[in-house]
């Protein structure tokens, strides 16, 4: 069996109007499509619906016996449409982003803050998190897009490179920088000096480090190994913001990518890229598969053609007092 909305609805107004001509003219059909319509419903409930006259049509007992299951089933099929329509619509105007900390707390605001001017009619979820959970969430559904350093594509998930930067040390203003920038530091609590550095120089400095499960660490600590012992311990910290405030204090040097230059604002560091330069891609991941809406493709691309002047290291150099600039 297999009968139709658009049949119920048929059936339920011939009973009601009790003429197939007027019905027909509800349903935009001839009255001979009607008939035909009605005729299918009857052969698939293997009974009469209607008694037919040249002037009338009346239920039969069959007819009559059908009509409040033919009315429940159609208003249970427009309710489950409406609420699914509402569903869809909802996820039209929703966007659900995850990134991690960093990413949320430096990278994300300018981005939300401008969709928003450009799309008021669009609330956005955030969850900020670990790369790891970043990932489960888009991979679970959870998310419609993630955000942080993701090295390798995996099954299911789409990646997106939005920026590629470069491993940069960081390290606290020594006295010289801070003579140069004494003026500066009146007005402002931090410095930055953008530079190149080798990697021989962190031969011998005191390094702090993400965990050692992180995959920007570890890329990190595949480099060092021309200069310095492999494995050795380090005092790690789970987020970029620390690590750059304990560099601050005078704990230590640390190496981070360049995308950190947004944070480094706010305190007294010296940051200069390494060289030979390594490279390292900010992505977007998405689940692979799923339709994407136009809200999540209007997102990326906002987000695309404003990250390279969020990035725009003249100008963080310009603001920090520094007379270079650097490429992220």
């Amino acid at each position: 069996m297999n009968i139709s909305s658009r049949q119920l609805k048929a059936f339920l107004l011939t009973a009601r109007l009790g003429n197939f001509t007027k019905a027909a003219e509800v349903m935009h059909l001839t009255q001979a499509g009607l008939s035909v319509m009605m005729r299918e419903l009857e052969t698939q409930l293997d009974a009469r619906l209607f008694d037919r006259t040249t002037r009338t049509v009346t239920l039969t007992g069959a007819g009559e016996k059908f009509l409040p299951a033919a009315i429940r089933a159609l208003s249970e099929i427009e309710d489950a449409a409406a609420q699914i329509n509402a569903i869809g619509e909802k996820a039209r105007h929703t966007l659900r982003i995850a990134a991690t900390p960093f990413v949320s707390s430096n990278l994300m605001p300018p981005i939300c803050r401008l969709f928003r001017t450009r799309y008021p009619e669009v609330a956005i979820q955030f969850v900020d998190c670990a790369l790891k959970q970043v990932h489960a969430l888009v991979e679970n559904g959870e998310a419609d897009l993630g955000f942080g350093f993701f090295f390798k594509a995996s099954r299911g998930i789409e990646r997106t490179l939005l920026h590629a930067f470069s491993l940069m040390r960081i390290a606290a203003l020594d006295d010289a920088d801070a003579d140069a920038h004494a003026d500066l530091a009146a007005l402002r609590p931090g410095a930055m000096v953008a530079g190149k550095a080798p990697w021989s120089a962190l031969e011998s400095a005191s390094l702090l480090a993400l965990p050692a499960d992180n995959p920007i660490q570890q890329l990190v600590e595949t480099h060092l190994a021309a200069v310095r012992p492999r494995h050795e311990e380090k005092p790690a910290f789970n987020y970029f913001e620390t690590l750059i405030a304990m560099t601050a204090s005078g704990m230590g040097a640390t190496v981070l990518p360049s995308l950190a230059l947004i944070g480094c604002q706010r305190y007294p560091v010296r940051c200069d890229i390494l060289v030979p330069r390594v490279s390292l891609g900010l992505h977007q991941i998405s689940k692979r598969g799923r339709g994407k809406t136009p809200v999540m493709a209007d997102f990326t691309a906002t987000l695309i053609a404003e990250l390279p002047g969020l990035m725009q290291t003249e100008h963080l150099a310009r603001r920090s007092g520094s007379p270079g600039a650097i490429q992220a």
